[in-house]
């Protein structure tokens, strides 16, 4: 199961999921995210990490309330270990092989022709 993390907002009383998919890490890669620059541009690319896991349960809050959500939350450096670690669940599901089956059935397999 994917990794989610949870936040409770009390002056909304909404409670938001966050988690990263396949798919939402596609869209933030073409809205231009790159994770290899999250070290060199901090200041656009850990708040983009962060609006970025909403992306799968709640597409559409506005960034402003995303962004306000941020600023209100306590111990942020553990909290980017989280959506890191989170980030890269879907990016390693993109590279395990299919479930085992005992006679393989419906697998496919492949070779090179060199």
């Amino acid at each position: 199961m994917a990794k989610q993390l949870t936040i409770n907002d009390p002056t909304t009383g909404v409670t938001y999921t966050l988690e990263y998919t396949r798919k939402s890490v596609e869209i933030m890669e073409k809205s231009g995210f790159v994770a290899e620059e999250v070290e060199r541009k901090p200041m656009t690319m850990l708040p983009a990490l962060f609006a970025g896991a909403f992306l799968a349960h709640h597409r559409f809050v506005k960034r402003d309330v995303i962004d306000n959500i941020y600023a209100r939350l306590t111990h942020k450096d553990e909290l980017i270990s989280a959506l890191v670690e989170m980030y890269n669940e879907p990016l390693l599901s993109l590279l395990d092989d299919p479930e085992q089956q005992e006679d393989n059935e419906g697998n496919l397999s492949w070779k090179a022709g060199w």
